[in-house]
């Protein structure tokens, strides 16, 4: 029961960061509300680490802050800093359902980089979800809720978060997920700083209730809370711990009717059970390991 109520916590909370963002960017630039998450959230997971965590832990050593910095730019940077980005120019919705095509990338890519020969299986998960976030994407496209362009940075970074993914389960980390990412989120935000400077408008800023809430809503909920049910569901079983993903796309195009009355179509539908059935496709034989 602990580990379905973790997982519908996770999948509900992770799916909302879409919502939440499109809501912040009306009171802020992209790029600023990006930074204001990732030093809160990267303050609270390291207070929590080294102060209330039960454990005590030392500084990173310089080879860890090394591997920090590198995850840090490549899941806070570039990931979030472009998602954060491609928000501007997408619907909410697709956001959501664009976040369960990692696992499918994440195999390709670890074929790439590892030497391994993906499978016939793993090829055509990647196609059928990548046509599945085309067949989503068709309607928004033609009534201008989402751009070309937006779909582009969109992809760029799960490709990004992918190989952030991948160099992670590479290294062999000697301190606790919560200082990982604690460290990462944090040094990622530093990294995007004058990325944000040069890019942004703070005249544009608007310090009222909608950007306080989606802010402490993506860093603490989203970012601190989401991730530590994440990687609960991760220590018990990684295999099925992916399951959950599947639930992402159907909360997140929920939350994006519910709250920003984008409309659910039968491209909508359609796109989301192509994006469903290739990650399944993908995790099939993972599964059944598992089971």
């Amino acid at each position: 029961m602990k580990t379905i109520l973790a997982g519908l916590v996770f999948a509900m909370l992770w799916a909302s960061a879409s919502v939440a963002t499109k809501f912040g960017i009306l009171s802020a630039p992209p790029l600023i509300l990006a930074n204001l998450r990732f030093f809160i959230a990267g303050i609270v997971l390291l207070i929590y680490g080294y102060g209330l965590s039960k454990q005590k832990y030392g500084w990173p050593s310089r080879e860890e802050w090394k591997k920090l910095s590198i995850f840090g730019f490549l899941n806070t940077t570039a990931y979030l800093g472009l998602y954060v980005y491609a928000m501007k120019y997408t619907a909410a919705g697709i956001g959501s359902l664009s976040t369960s095509t990692n696992p499918l990338l994440i195999v390709l890519l670890s074929s790439w980089l590892m030497g391994r020969k993906a499978s016939t299986a793993e090829i055509w998960s990647i196609l059928i979800g990548m046509t599945g976030i085309g067949i989503a994407s068709y309607p928004l496209i033609k009534g201008s809720s989402s751009s070309v362009l937006g779909l582009c940075i969109l992809m760029l970074s799960m490709v990004t978060v992918s190989f952030a993914s991948v160099y992670y389960a590479q290294v062999k980390w000697k301190m606790p997920n919560i200082l990982i990412n604690g460290w990462q989120v944090s040094l990622g935000g530093i990294f995007l700083v004058p990325v944000t400077l040069v890019m942004s408008d703070f005249a544009a800023v608007q310090v009222d209730d909608r950007l306080i809430y989606a802010t402490l809503w993506l860093s603490l909920a989203v970012s601190v809370i989401g991730l530590i049910c994440w990687f609960y569901l991760l220590k018990i079983d990684t295999i099925k711990a992916s399951l959950w993903l599947f639930l992402c796309p159907v909360f997140g195009f929920f939350y994006a009717w519910w709250l920003l009355d984008e409309a659910i179509t039968v491209y909508t539908v359609v796109g989301t059970l192509f994006v469903i059935s290739g990650l399944y496709l993908g995790q099939r034989q993972k599964f059944r390991k598992a089971s």
